[in-house]
């Protein structure tokens, strides 16, 4: 039985947070995750996606990210169960929790906090009759390594982020990009949707809409695909495209497994929590933080996931130590004491007097 202050169901960004935070209140966190490594999508999706949202960095691939959140909390000592999916969790007669993965490796907390992203997902793939044909031979949901398309001529079809973002990202690898969406219009955000009409405009990108791919044209590889485009008179017309690769982002479908077995109030396939509090699920000691959970003005953001996180952690500290009081401290004045004895601090200001 591995025993801790704060189980983590997740090792994606906002768990990763959670280890520091719990780790400022002297609190030890142990992280599970159905993933054989710590960064959950940011690291098994797309590594090298770069994210643009993250404060004090403009510009940080996702695997970086995962890279930095992991030397932050290393102070703090976490423990990790990897490639283990949490099946069950039991309350216990002492008011703690009993969480069992599906290898039977058994883990108890006062406290469990559940930052499973999106929990498991598939990619949503196109309605094309011969897709599976092609899958891993030009065909991907998921990009993981861009240098996969140096010098290729891809085509990407979506009108979210992803689409947009990766579009964006493959003008200066690929030999020639083609972005393909149904609509005139994008669900991603306005400074995206500018960027790519700037690289249209200038050539770098090929934006045809509205559009869609209904067919794949190759013997074993993806040799071309073939493009429903639509005019201003409503008068369809087909041609193929030749390419290298079809990436169709389409998004993912996220399920939450087990955890939706485990009395949780579910609202909308996520977790409804109290947000004018501290993140709390309908059971009492079990917390939701970050995508897997849903409130009013919720944002599927990794800064709000951070935000839950850092909130969750004084309400886990009041439960693990009932009747102490914490007085929240700047690490910028009080330093950082890691488990490990290590200690880290701003230099003291030194006066000289002055003669």
């Amino acid at each position: 039985m591995i025993t801790t202050d704060i189980i983590i169901i997740g090792a994606g960004p906002t768990g990763l947070f959670t280890v520091f935070e719990a780790g400022l209140l002297k609190l030890k966190c142990h992280l599970i995750d159905a993933l054989p490594q710590p960064g959950g999508q940011c690291s098994e999706i797309y590594p090298k996606k770069p994210i643009y949202d993250i404060p004090a960095y403009p510009e940080i691939l996702a695997g970086d990210l995962t890279d930095k959140l992991m030397e932050q909390c290393k102070q703090f000592k976490p423990g990790f169960t990897l490639g283990e999916r949490a099946e069950t969790i039991e309350k216990q007669d002492d008011n703690t929790f009993v969480v069992t993965t599906n290898k039977g490796t058994q883990h108890q907390a006062p406290v469990v906090a559940i930052a499973g992203g999106l929990g498991s997902f598939e990619p949503r793939k196109p309605l094309i009759h011969n897709i599976k044909d092609f899958e891993d031979k030009g065909v991907e949901y998921i990009i993981k390594d861009p240098e996969v398309y140096r010098n290729k001529k891809v085509v990407i079809a979506g009108g979210g982020d992803s689409a947009l973002d990766w579009s964006i990202f493959l003008s200066d690898v690929a030999s020639e990009v083609t972005l393909i969406h149904r609509r005139n219009e994008f669900r991603g955000h306005l400074d995206s949707v500018e960027k790519v009409q700037e690289l249209k405009n200038k050539g770098k990108i090929n934006l045809i809409t509205p559009a869609e791919v209904i067919g794949i044209v190759g013997d074993y590889d993806v040799k071309a695909v073939v493009v429903k485009e639509s005019d201003n008179i409503h008068i369809d017309k087909e041609y193929e495209i030749e390419c290298d690769h079809f990436i169709p982002l389409f998004g993912l479908s996220p399920k939450l497994g087990p955890i939706a077995n485990w009395g949780l109030e579910i609202e909308k396939n996520a977790i409804k929590v109290n947000n004018s509090l501290d993140y709390q699920t309908n059971i009492p000691g079990i917390f939701a933080i970050g995508d897997v959970n849903t409130y009013p003005g919720k944002l599927k953001l990794i800064l709000c996931g951070f935000h839950e996180a850092t909130l969750m952690c004084q309400a886990a500290y009041k439960i693990i130590n009932p009747g102490k009081r914490y007085v929240m401290k700047y690490t910028t004045v009080s330093g950082v004491d890691g488990f490990d004895g290590t200690r880290k601090e701003a230099p003291k200001a030194v006066v000289k007097a002055i003669d």
